[in-house]
């Protein structure tokens, strides 16, 4: 895997993170989402152990993964969420949406803090698609309650569904309004959509507000950008650097990596 460029951008990061540190003792957290596609990457071959060296690359402290097998037979049988906790050495949080293969398919939440507890929520389902949900996830960060919400919504042309889950995103997001809240996925929308217009009506997209627009489907020869960091705006909550990672094989998407600071003590 080619890493140039992508350490280059993550040292720039941690440089930003460690002066606005010095400079008001801000708390900067760095944010991953990476639609994994069960770690098949472009080349056909499943190898999670090269999806957790990405991440493990990126040193995120918290991750959204979509497209994660537990005990399906496509993907061996493994424990996929479990064996990247293993492999990265974070807490790990797993939340099922169908069932396949003999196992289980959903998102998954890797945390370099300790989860104090998670609640998966069913997105709307219409016209007998497949069942999407909203993992959220709470942990203490500096001793700030962040709530971490990993979600990857319908691809279908029509926007429909995705405009539904929006709205029952909001209402998640508004029940925690008291806290720092991100919310990271594959949304299968492009920038210019309703579904990002219905999204931004109550968050902040975390890259683009740092002038980064890079696109992130698919990986090979990436020509769209449907893949977000997003923000429950507040004081002192904001992006100071963000980057798609240039890792074109590991799987169908390319992550995301986005540093946020989440302001004083």
């Amino acid at each position: 895997m080619q890493y140039s460029r992508m350490w280059r951008g993550l040292v720039l990061a941690a440089l930003i993170a460690g002066t606005a540190c010095s400079a008001g003792c801000q708390r900067n957290v760095a944010v991953l989402t990476y639609n994994i596609h069960h770690a098949a990457g472009t080349d056909g071959r499943v190898d999670l152990e090269r999806i957790a060296a990405v991440i493990r690359a990126a040193r995120a402290d918290l991750v959204a993964l979509q497209e994660v097998d537990r005990g399906v037979r496509r993907s061996g049988g493994e424990d996929q969420p479990q064996r990247l906790a293993e492999l990265t050495g974070m807490h790990v949080a797993f939340a099922k949406n169908i069932a396949l293969q003999g196992g289980e398919y959903g998102n998954a939440v890797l945390s370099r803090f300790p989860i104090e507890r998670y609640e998966n929520h069913a997105l709307p389902r219409l016209d007998d698609s497949e069942q999407r949900g909203a993992l959220e996830v709470h942990v203490r960060i500096g001793g700030r309650p962040v709530v971490f919400v990993a979600t990857h919504l319908d691809h279908r042309a029509n926007d429909r569904e995705r405009r539904a889950s929006l709205a029952t995103l909001r209402e998640l997001v508004e029940r925690n309004a008291d806290r720092t809240v991100i919310v990271a996925g594959d949304f299968n929308a492009r920038p210019d959509s309703a579904v990002l217009s219905d999204a931004t009506a109550f968050l902040r997209d975390a890259c683009a507000a740092v002038g980064h627009t890079d696109l992130t489907y698919p990986a090979g020869k990436p020509s769209e950008r449907i893949d977000y960091v997003l923000v429950l705006p507040r004081a002192g909550l904001g992006c100071v650097a963000c980057q798609v990672l240039p890792e074109a094989v590991a799987s169908d998407h390319r992550p995301v990596l986005a540093t946020l600071t989440l302001g004083g003590p």
